[in-house]
């Protein structure tokens, strides 16, 4: 099967949905399918090697960005449009990246959504003839519905089926200015009508879009996120490092809405308890300059209670250096405020062996039904996070016993050989499906 993956770049973070469309492409490779990657807005930051590598990033995110604010940037030369576009030049509007907030680009984001009729149609014009001189694909799959202003012209254009992946897009919308919220949503809605085929990371994240977006259940398919268990190795249940002294770990953005304050106030209050001398807190993951602020607050307060020599704070790690930290974990948590559409930390957490604790809300029931990992909270009772971390730290055969199962788990599972074969499958599904359409139709195909 020939499958384009057009991925959408973060700047300078490490952004879930780039590692998991990187890991995918890279496997769907190894199984033998033509598989060209097509990064969007700026260079993709990631773990593993880039397989975005020798193709041109489209929409960059200058000229976009440009385009929106100004007529004059939608018309100029072609040779003032390339150098805007120019790699060195959008490696350092990465470093700047992390500080874009939903507010802040509200209108941009609406604009894109309107694809052919919005002001970045010049963008659009150039992936379509670009596309148009590669082989001939299958399918085209959208990491997010965010791109779905690109659906109608990629389908009409090249003649394919187009498939969405659906990665959490809610959050991003629905943080918004109301007016442009309500507009952006009826957007997506409209948008919609052009995809064969969407892919939810979760039963619970697929109904959820299947509502919002006012599409029918049939078109909705639930493929589980998989991880490269490279790296990972078999966890022993009598590695010492499950021992004294116990360490609490975190591994996701470091900001609020993922968790952060919330684990370190139960880390806290377990100190107070003083069950557990020599309990360490460690916290993992992306970093970006609005994090940062975050970070900083918060090693004050632990300084302040005497705390600080307790906690580490390892920002932005490596592939191997995110394997090591997952290692050297006794329990993790990473309790997201929001509807979380899946939580590959979880499943990174259970691979390493670590037990988890998360809150019985959005995706997480339904990753801890299917791997037995871990422990469900109560997120409206404050003090129920540090009472489930207590009880695995007071009872390490059960803790042992959920990380096997979870490890377990995730190998038979959870694994990005297991999703992309999966995905290929809906692939073939959205041929028929659209096939099936133009028949009834009356359209050529």
């Amino acid at each position: 099967m020939n499958i384009i993956q057009i991925t959408p770049g973060a700047g300078s973070m490490f952004c879930g949905g780039c590692l998991r469309d990187n890991a995918l492409v890279k496997e769907l490779r190894r199984l033998g399918h033509e598989t060209l990657m097509v990064p969007l807005y700026l260079p993709l930051t990631l773990d593993e090697e880039d397989q975005s590598q020798g193709t041109p990033i489209f929409f960059g995110g200058i000229n976009v960005y440009l385009q929106q604010k100004s007529s004059f940037f939608r018309n100029v030369p072609g040779w003032l449009h390339n150098l805007l576009s120019s790699p060195r030049l959008l490696k350092l509007a990465a470093g700047s990246a992390a500080k874009t907030r939903a507010e802040d680009v509200g209108e941009l984001t609406l604009s894109m959504l309107r694809g052919e009729d919005g002001n970045q149609v010049r963008e659009l014009e150039q992936l379509i003839n670009w596309l148009r001189g590669q082989p001939t694909p299958d399918v085209v799959n959208l990491s997010n519905a965010l791109l779905l202003g690109l659906a109608r012209r990629l389908k009409s254009d090249l003649g394919v089926p187009v498939v969405c992946t659906l990665q959490g897009e809610d959050t991003f919308l629905d943080a918004l200015p109301t007016a442009l919220r309500e507009e952006a949503w009826g957007l997506l809605s409209e948008r919609a009508s052009a995809v064969d085929l969407f892919v939810a990371p979760s039963q619970y994240f697929g109904d959820l879009m299947r509502k919002r977006l006012g599409v029918p259940a049939e078109k909705i398919r639930i493929v589980h996120n998989g991880i490269n268990l490279d790296g990972y190795g078999t966890a022993s249940p009598s590695d010492p490092r499950r021992h004294a002294p116990p360490v609490l770990g975190y591994f996701a953005r470091m900001c609020r809405e993922k968790g952060l304050e919330t684990v370190v106030d139960a880390f806290i209050a377990l100190k107070q308890r003083g069950g557990h001398p020599g309990l360490k807190l460690k916290v993992g993951g992306s970093c970006g300059p609005t994090d940062a602020v975050l970070v900083e607050a918060l090693k004050k307060r632990l300084q302040a209670g005497g705390l600080a020599e307790d906690v580490s704070f390892f920002p932005n790690l490596d592939r191997p250096g995110k394997i090591d930290f997952l290692k050297s974990l006794t329990v993790f948590s990473a309790p997201a405020l929001y509807g979380e559409a899946f939580g590959l930390y979880v499943i990174e957490a259970l691979a390493s062996g670590v037990p988890v604790v998360q809150p019985r809300h959005a995706a997480f029931p339904e990753l801890l039904h299917a791997t037995q990992g871990g422990l469900l909270y109560d997120p409206q009772d404050p003090e129920a996070l540090a009472a489930s971390i207590d009880q695995l730290l007071t009872h390490p055969e059960q803790a042992r016993d959920l990380g096997e199962k979870g490890r377990r788990a995730v190998t038979e599972k959870f694994t990005v050989e297991r999703m992309a074969t999966d995905l290929v499958e809906v692939y073939g599904q959205a041929g028929a499906a659209r096939a099936f359409f133009h028949s009834q139709s009356g359209l050529p195909q």
